[in-house]
């Protein structure tokens, strides 16, 4: 039940995060570009530091309950992605962040769509660990007597 109720504000947060506030801040006319993208460099910054808390816990909710094989995978695939981000996406978006509020134009870099594609892949994975932990919850329920 752990498992899966982190997982799902886990989900939650990353969506809220990538897919809702940060689209939206560039919709705010009143913003401008290097404001927003030094917003996002420090919201992405500390989600992801967030991301590893849940991670942490969500590897420790698994090593204590049942086996479970595709809640691992799907963790360990989000811990790997995360730490991609954090270790080479992040650093390198910052140093084009920090050249477009310097004034300066960046050259063209995919780094910004890789990272994109790397939070849909976490979200599928974190999907397909909720999953898992909801059948594994339900499975569970079945097999429980019935209160008396």
């Amino acid at each position: 039940m752990a498992l899966l109720a982190l997982v799902m504000l886990w989900i939650g947060t990353l969506l809220g995060v990538s897919f809702l506030a940060t689209p939206a801040k560039f919709l705010a006319p009143s913003l401008t570009l290097p404001v927003a993208l030094d917003v996002g460099r420090q919201t992405f910054a500390v989600f992801n530091k967030i991301e590893w808390v849940y991670i942490v816990v969500c590897a420790l909710l698994i090593a204590i309950g049942p086996r479970n094989r595709l809640g691992s995978a799907g963790l360990v695939a989000v811990a790997i992605l995360s730490a991609l981000q954090m270790g080479w996406l992040l650093p390198e978006l910052d140093v084009r962040v920090g050249t477009i509020i310097a004034g300066g134009q960046p050259p063209a870099s995919p780094l910004h769509h890789l990272y994109i594609v790397a939070e849909v892949a976490k979200l599928v994975a974190l999907g397909m660990v909720a999953v898992t932990a909801a059948r594994r919850l339900l499975a569970g329920q079945r097999l429980a007597p019935a209160p008396a």
